[in-house]
């Protein structure tokens, strides 16, 4: 009969020490949570690392295609204007502004600064090129 008391106490004990605490249950889903957020940062800096990088490849080679669009026109035809790149490069618009100069050491007025800003996303990311064009007309 003694045999029979120590194996119910030892089932009893076993019972009541077979469970998780709350403590343990928040203490474990706050450390989830923590790295559950760390990854969701993580995640969003690639994305956008990956927009600012896309941007910094296609802004420099549309603005060189706008900018020889803009020199090979002659000069009386120059002049300020915008627009987008069309269906290929969705997000992204362009915007050409033409000033004359007039350089203090020459004295003629047909140079011209042009100035290229090619955008994302409505200004998210900018790039801007600057020629000066010497056109006679």
């Amino acid at each position: 009969m003694n045999h029979i008391k120590l194996f119910d106490k030892q089932r009893r004990t076993h019972k009541r020490g077979a469970g998780f605490t709350l403590l343990e249950i928040l203490v474990a889903m706050s450390v989830i949570t923590i790295a559950l957020v760390a990854v969701f940062r993580l995640y969003t800096q690639t994305i956008s690392m990956n927009h600012l990088l896309s941007f910094n490849t296609k802004a420099p080679f549309l603005a060189q295609k706008k900018m020889a669009e803009q020199t090979s026109m002659p000069g009386k035809e120059m002049g300020d204007d915008t627009g987008d790149f069309g269906e290929e490069f969705q997000g992204y618009t362009w915007a050409v502004s033409v000033e004359d100069v007039i350089p203090g050491v020459l004295e003629t007025e047909d140079w011209k600064r042009i100035d290229v800003r090619v955008s994302m996303n409505v200004d998210a990311y900018t790039y801007l090129l600057r020629r000066y064009h010497f056109s006679r007309d």
